[in-house]
């Protein structure tokens, strides 16, 4: 999820690699490849919470869109995943006592998937919301807002939903995003107002790029992902407002999956210790951080 500029488009985002001579910082967790190699730092309390077929097995498969940065990119050698969560994947992985085998898939399919029992654990940025929590259970590890970015030099005046009508806006599909700018391109229309256009990409990248070129004219994503796509962008893009509507991002599993009570605590240690607030300043993300009474099953305000 780092910048890649290329012929002056920007595509950072969900699944890009970083530049050349980018600044972002590099994780050890390898696409298709385990997360953590388990060694003395397990939890003796949190590997006692561990299904006994997980502890056979010894790992746990992740899905992972890896084109949302800095919570979860593609390093510059095209195969690593780095970012918060692969680097949060390697520490939950350490204190259970079992391996993360963290794989690439679109950020649509993951709950599908999760659903059909083919990954044990969807780490992705998921905002808890009361519709997916339906389908999956969710262990509350970090918390974000919104934010609208536009290219450098245009009107800031994107501000709220509400400000949307009448442009056309980038999401990458299946985020909240995607569904809160289809529900105000409804209210655009019965207000009488501008029509909103929603431009919806396969990821996070493609829906820079459409906002770089021009085809759409302001982008929506997560705050801290919009900030990083801005930050990353050699100055093609600002923000546009303030962040707004800060909510939970939750672990998914399979409904009552034996897994959420093991996660739950290695969240909890990996606070305890000290190891959560060290990866959220590696990647500038420290006000997203939780507290140990905020990791709690199942949490979504909406």
């Amino acid at each position: 999820m780092v910048a890649a500029l290329a012929a002056a488009l920007v595509t950072v985002g969900c699944s890009s690699s970083p530049s050349p001579g980018s600044s972002a910082p590099q994780s050890s967790a390898s696409a298709g490849n385990s997360a953590s190699s388990p060694a003395s730092g397990v939890d003796p309390q949190v590997a006692a919470l561990v299904p006994a077929d997980i502890k056979s097995k010894g790992s746990v498969s992740v899905a992972v869109d890896a084109t949302y940065p800095p919570d979860e990119m593609v390093s510059s050698d095209g195969q690593t995943i780095i970012g918060m969560d692969a680097d949060l994947a390697s520490a939950l992985g350490t204190v259970m006592g079992v391996k993360w085998n963290l794989t690439k898939a679109s950020f649509d399919s993951i709950i599908p998937a999760l659903q059909s029992g083919r990954y044990d654990i969807g780490l992705s940025s998921f905002t808890q919301t009361k519709e997916r929590e339906q389908v999956v259970d969710f262990v509350t590890y970090f918390k974000a807002g919104e934010a609208f970015y536009v290219k450098a030099g245009a009107p800031a005046k994107y501000t709220t939903k509400a400000s949307l009508c009448g442009a056309t806006v980038a999401v990458e599909k299946g985020t909240t995003e995607e569904s809160e700018a289809t529900e105000q391109a409804t209210a655009c229309a019965k207000a009488g107002k501008a029509k909103l256009t929603v431009s919806v990409f396969g990821d996070q990248n493609a829906a820079n790029l459409a906002v770089s070129s021009g085809r759409a004219d302001v982008g929506y994503a997560d705050s801290q992902v919009a900030g990083y796509i801005v930050k990353q962008s050699n100055g093609q893009f600002q923000l546009s407002g303030e962040a707004f509507e800060v909510a939970p991002y939750g672990i998914a599993f399979p409904k009552d999956s034996g897994l959420t009570k093991a996660v739950q605590a290695a969240v909890k240690s990996l606070i305890a210790n000290g190891t959560y607030a060290g990866v959220l300043d590696k990647w500038g993300l420290a006000d997203g951080g939780v507290t140990a009474d905020e990791v709690t099953l199942d949490a979504a305000t909406s």
